[in-house]
């Protein structure tokens, strides 16, 4: 098929087919889901519309993401970046919590793994593509310049060559080396709460006995178990709240005070960037049943609970993980979500 004789329902299933990859590109450089996923339709929308002056001197796949970078950038030229609440406050004592919510568009949002990781056979490629996606990594790549952060996602995320990405920006090889050396050393100078955190894939048996037993002891609402689970430095966070709690003692503390309501809660496992998660549903004392509270995102570092990830815009977060928006009093557990 050439440029010229692509049907409409052709084309349609040509630019379907990076539609995943773009969004994680898109993701990774924009830190929200929503705008992510914005993202990647305009991107679409204008390959459409310019397809007819595509002239097939690069791979379709490498002209989307010429596209979508020049999106992102136009996106990001506001200079706004997404940030978790330990990039904002200090670590609060549990005896001064308050719970002070920011706008939406203050946060480093979650994004489940199916709509961002592509399907590979490729182990290695598979695990890469995981790490990439974590929210320290995603943390640590919203501190970077638009086009440092472009630039490193497309060399050591994507494996794209120097020249590819010099192509796909409009610069020199030079240029791209040396943003892509700025870049690294950023992050090596300020390394991310949770970048130390390794997760088998799939998850290796002591892993999934440690959610077992995180399941048990948090819907039992067992706070001596929990305590076995969590490092003494675990964090725990709750966006769009930018509180954030260090150590056992305050995390277990706050889940009996100002958290008592989660008592009796039931936890759906989710896949969300790259680590283990749960849909979190709260006992609804109105209609029965439990009704969603929080999508969780577990970080996990040498058999212990080091992150602990809570985002309570469920009406955003729910439909996202195509999860359902009520639990029966008899439904112990659902289907995992997207």
């Amino acid at each position: 098929m050439t440029n010229g004789t692509a049907t409409p329902t052709d084309l349609d299933t040509r630019l379907e087919a990076h539609r995943t990859e773009l969004t994680g590109y898109c993701y990774r450089m924009l830190g929200s889901s929503f705008e992510a996923e914005d993202a990647v339709q305009d991107t679409m929308v204008r390959a459409w519309r310019s397809y007819d002056k595509f002239e097939g001197r690069s791979s379709l796949r490498s002209w989307l993401y010429r596209i979508a970078t020049n999106v992102c950038l136009d996106m990001l030229t506001a200079g706004n970046k997404r940030a978790r609440p330990m990039d904002l406050t200090e670590s609060t004592p549990l005896a001064q919590a308050a719970l002070s919510p920011r706008p939406d568009n203050t946060w480093l949002e979650p994004m489940p793994d199916a709509r961002v990781l592509p399907t590979t056979d490729d182990p290695a490629e598979a695990a890469i593509a995981k790490e990439s996606v974590r929210l320290a990594f995603m943390a640590a790549l919203q501190k970077l310049p638009a086009k440092q952060r472009a630039v490193l996602i497309l060399r050591e995320v994507l494996a794209w060559k120097a020249s590819e990405v010099a192509e796909l920006l409009g610069t020199s090889v030079a240029s791209v080396n040396s943003a892509l050396q700025r870049a690294r050393a950023t992050l090596a100078e300020q390394p991310e709460p949770g970048a130390d955190a390794t997760v088998s894939d799939p998850l290796d048996e002591d892993q999934q006995k440690l959610l077992d037993r995180y399941v048990a002891a948090f819907e039992g609402y067992d706070m001596t178990a929990l305590t076995a689970l969590l490092h003494e430095d675990a964090v725990m966070t709750m966006p769009p709240f930018d509180l954030w709690l260090t150590g056992v003692s305050d995390i277990t503390g706050f889940m009996t005070t100002l958290g008592a309501p989660c008592a009796g809660s039931r936890l759906v496992p989710v896949q969300v960037n790259g680590l283990p998660g749960f849909a979190q549903y709260k006992p609804d004392p109105e209609s029965g049943g439990f009704t969603p509270w929080a999508v969780q995102v577990l970080e996990i570092s040498d058999g212990r609970i080091t992150g602990f990830h809570c985002f309570l815009d469920t009406k955003r977060w729910f439909p996202l993980f195509d999860l359902p928006l009520h639990l029966e009093a008899e439904t112990d557990q659902v289907e995992e979500g997207a």
